[in-house]
């Protein structure tokens, strides 16, 4: 079968295929759904442009959030506003000059891309061990509850 590229990263050249952005995506809307975000909620997104904006901000809208990006060139007093104006109380960012900014606002959970990818988290039992996908939120909600 051939892999679809769906985003090479500009900066690193790496590829990052379909199948690994259902992968990233599915474990990533875990993640959020765990750290409380439900249907309808805000989420700030401060990333540079690559493949970990695309894997947030597609796991942000199969958890059933709001994308609300930030850029993450912005400078500090912009990104506080904009923060303030979301009303988010989730965002996932790596950039610290966001993550100072989160401090004076209404930003309780923070999460970085690393904390979107840890798949070690979660148990997985052998009657639970089929391929799961963003796209498939029976088996997205399946890994939620273990």
């Amino acid at each position: 079968m051939d892999e679809r590229i769906v985003m090479v990263d500009s900066g690193t050249g790496l590829k990052l295929t379909e199948e690994q952005l259902d992968e990233r995506s599915a474990v990533a809307t875990v993640q959020l759904r765990r750290r409380g975000v439900r249907a309808g909620d805000a989420v700030l997104i401060c990333l540079p442009v690559g493949p970990d904006l695309l894997v947030a901000t597609d796991a942000v809208i199969a958890a059933g959030g709001v994308v609300w990006p930030l850029p993450a060139e912005l400078d500090a007093g912009v990104l506080r506003d904009r923060m303030r104006a979301s009303g988010a109380r989730v965002m996932i960012s790596d950039v610290p000059q966001a993550l100072d900014a989160a401090d004076e606002s209404r930003v309780r959970v923070v999460m970085s891309v690393a904390d979107l990818g840890a798949l070690h988290s979660y148990p997985v039992s052998h009657d639970s061990a089929r391929k799961v996908t963003a796209s498939d939120p029976e088996a997205v909600e399946t890994m939620h509850r273990m």
